[in-house]
């Protein structure tokens, strides 16, 4: 007798786009940091690039993928993908070619994976509209300056209060609209303070007062802001994170209190995220990363011989 294959598909892979349209914001690096701690917790990830001049993230992985056989270290890398750039005179044909690509990755990685993390460019485009729109999860890094914060609105010079959206949110209100009557899904916007100094100063005051109240009328979240630390950039050229294991071996350094601290604030920023987690991949991934913590370690006696009991006396 034939055996129906189940008319019932798998769940879709959670999207998340690391989104802002101005460069130099953090969005590589975030991306990165966040696809490493899916893969952590036992996640299926894919990566997609849409930055396609640029290709920061691309070349993030491929320096971890170069470290890892370089050095013999056990790095976990999720499934990266680059949408290939059109390279035709004419726009609308690089469009058409860079579109097809864009889903010809979606197809191929959407029903096998838990997530796809996307790092979009630091330009409105096409690709960048698109990805917005299929967002499950957006996450905006946003340098603690009020020339980044006109990404996202306009505040009065004398009482910075917020007295206008700016084009990035404009997109970002529209792709939840269309998003809301494509599926009926609801995108969660957070909103990451990057680079903030470790000293206290006016801007920094005004600038958290501004986006609160920014946060209010735009439906945003606000995380915990990262700090301005040098390790950060340190670690592109191994493809490291500061939520891989940090020692001598992977750094060619002792780890030092900052990157402590910079784990402490990427595992805060995985936490209000709220991400659905498969929770059985995550305990089959602590099984594991239990499991690689103690076999390279010697077995006590008391582990291969068990006590001889003494013998009775007659």
């Amino acid at each position: 007798m034939l055996v129906q294959a189940s008319s019932r598909r798998p769940a879709a892979a959670h999207v998340v786009v690391l989104g802002n349209e101005k460069g130099g914001a953090g969005k590589s690096t975030l991306a990165m940091h966040v696809a490493i701690a899916l893969l952590s917790l036992g996640q299926r990830v894919a990566t997609i690039d849409l930055d396609l001049r640029q290709r920061s993230l691309t070349c993030y992985i491929e320096n971890r993928r170069a470290w890892a056989k370089r050095s013999g270290i056990g790095l976990p890398l999720p499934e990266h993908h680059c949408v290939p750039r059109g390279t035709t005179q004419k726009l609308d044909e690089n469009e058409t070619i860079e579109f097809a690509g864009f889903v010809d990755v979606l197809t191929m990685v959407e029903q096998t994976h838990n997530f796809i993390v996307i790092d979009t460019a630091g330009t409105d485009s096409h690709l960048t509209r698109l990805a917005h729109s299929m967002a499950n999860t957006l996450i905006t890094p946003l340098n603690d300056s009020f020339v980044d914060f006109s990404v996202l609105g306009t505040v009065d010079p004398e009482t910075y209060s917020v007295v206008g959206e700016s084009h990035y949110a404009r997109m970002v209100r529209e792709a939840r609209q269309q998003r809301r009557l494509a599926d009926g899904a609801l995108l969660d916007w957070i909103v990451v303070r990057n680079r903030v100094s470790s000293l206290e100063s006016r801007n920094m005051q005004r600038m958290a007062l501004s986006l609160g109240e920014l946060a209010t009328r735009l439906c945003f979240r606000m995380a915990d802001p990262l700090g301005d630390r040098v390790i950060y950039r340190e670690f592109f050229p191994r493809g490291i994170t500061a939520l891989d294991t940090l020692d001598e071996k992977t750094m060619g350094t002792r780890p030092a209190l900052s990157h402590a601290m910079a784990r402490k604030e990427l595992t805060s920023l995985i936490e209000i995220l709220k991400l659905p987690i498969d929770e059985q991949a995550q305990r089959r991934a602590a099984a594991r990363a239990e499991w690689n913590a103690v076999r390279d370690q010697p077995l006590d006696v008391c582990d291969v011989v068990e006590e001889v009991p003494q013998s009775r006396s007659a």
